[in-house]
């Protein structure tokens, strides 16, 4: 089960290693084994809610999720993505960006940061409304009651979530971004901030609506194909295929690429501070993605997410510390190894709680199974 989920996460880290020692000899051996353990640990709660998502499609969107998008989020958001934000930012073509990167390594890596603030705005914008969809939800299972079920009653409100991530992204614009980059001789990044925000917003917006659309409708089809089903038993008819699972899935798998684009920012800005060399970086980054999209696939194969209930909370909450911690990058410069922390240390926690969850309840029946023996030993008596 590991080798089969695993096996390609092996062979390119394997072949990634063995490229790095060629490219840039021990030394890029060693900066490529740093960034992937970087990305994983940066990633883990991104596993965790894809396997959420990624439960609920069939096993060739799995196979899609594991093929074509891999191919985006290795060569598209670790190799191509950072290059695009050079010659966007500078105005300058896709050619001579790519040039830049190979020749130029250090005006690069300064292109690069002075586009963070409008990359963070983007991915925290899109990462917080996640995360306020979520906790303002009114779930049958609660990790944090004290705080989940007075937030659950306040999601009734239409459009809150929206509201506070508007909120937010305003003041974000007026303190954090107005004097962020005035000590390195930058202009006022403020409005920038704002559209960039303004466009996670939406983004999130068009493709979870969408996404969720969707998935009510085949929810429906679902439904309405057991009916039938049911109908033509009894009367000896084939039943009807369902044509909505293809658009469905279709936009969740969309929406799961959006997603991982959001938590991939944090990931490559932070990479910076270990290498400018854009190969290094898509080397060590990509390995790193491999091993995220092959943890997604088992958790949801070995059924994690059901027997460890609040994984997908601790992930959650993960979620809104990192859309937090990118909002705040705008202005402050916040080490990698304590957003890894962040993540590792709130999923850790969930874990912990579920297993003295199922603990608890495996005691509760062992106690209720020993009780009815007593009672039927002594109605026997």
């Amino acid at each position: 089960m590991v080798l089969k989920t695993f096996g390609w996460s092996f062979a390119v880290t394997a072949l990634g290693l063995v490229a790095a020692v060629f490219y840039g000899g021990w030394t890029g051996f060693g900066i490529v084994a740093i960034l992937s353990i970087l990305e994983i640990s940066l990633s883990f709660d991104n596993a965790v809610v894809n396997a959420g998502i990624l439960k609920k499609m069939s096993p060739f969107w799995q196979k899609i999720f594991l093929t074509i998008g891999v191919l985006i989020a290795v060569f598209g958001m670790r190799l191509i993505f950072p290059v695009v934000i050079v010659a966007v930012s500078a105005s300058m073509g896709p050619i001579e960006a790519v040039d830049l990167a190979l020749n130029d390594k250090d005006r690069y890596e300064q292109l690069v940061t002075d586009a963070h603030p409008s990359i963070a705005a983007f991915g925290g914008m899109f990462l917080l409304m996640i995360f306020l969809d979520f906790i303002f939800e009114d779930r049958d299972i609660k990790w944090l009651g004290w705080l989940e079920r007075p937030l659950a009653k306040l999601g009734k409100i239409d459009m809150l979530s929206v509201c506070i991530a508007l909120i937010v992204l305003m003041v974000s614009a007026m303190t954090l971004a107005t004097q962020a980059h005035l000590h390195a001789g930058h202009a006022d990044k403020a409005e920038t901030v704002l559209l960039a925000g303004v466009a996670g917003l939406i983004t999130y917006m068009i493709v979870g609506g969408l996404s969720g659309y969707f998935e009510d409708k085949l929810e429906e089809e679902e439904e309405r194909e057991h009916e039938e089903e049911e109908e033509a038993a009894r009367k000896g008819k084939q039943r009807p295929a369902i044509v909505m699972v293809g658009r469905a899935a279709f936009f969740m798998f969309l929406y799961l690429e959006v997603l991982d684009a959001s938590f991939s920012f944090d990931g490559v800005i932070g990479a910076f501070a270990i290498t400018n060399d854009i190969v290094l970086m898509a080397l060590g980054l990509g390995i790193g993605a491999m091993y995220v999209r092959s943890l997604t696939v088992y958790l949801v194969r070995q059924g994690t997410l059901d027997d460890y209930v609040y994984l997908e909370h601790g992930a959650h909450y993960a979620i809104g510390a990192l859309a937090a911690i990118l909002l705040i990058t705008i202005r402050y410069e916040i080490n990698e190894v304590i957003t890894g922390l962040v993540g590792v240390v709130l999923i850790g926690w969930s874990f912990w709680s579920s297993v003295r969850r199922n603990r608890a309840i495996a005691a509760a029946e062992g106690k209720a199974a020993g009780s009815d023996e007593k009672t039927e030993v002594s109605s026997g008596v």
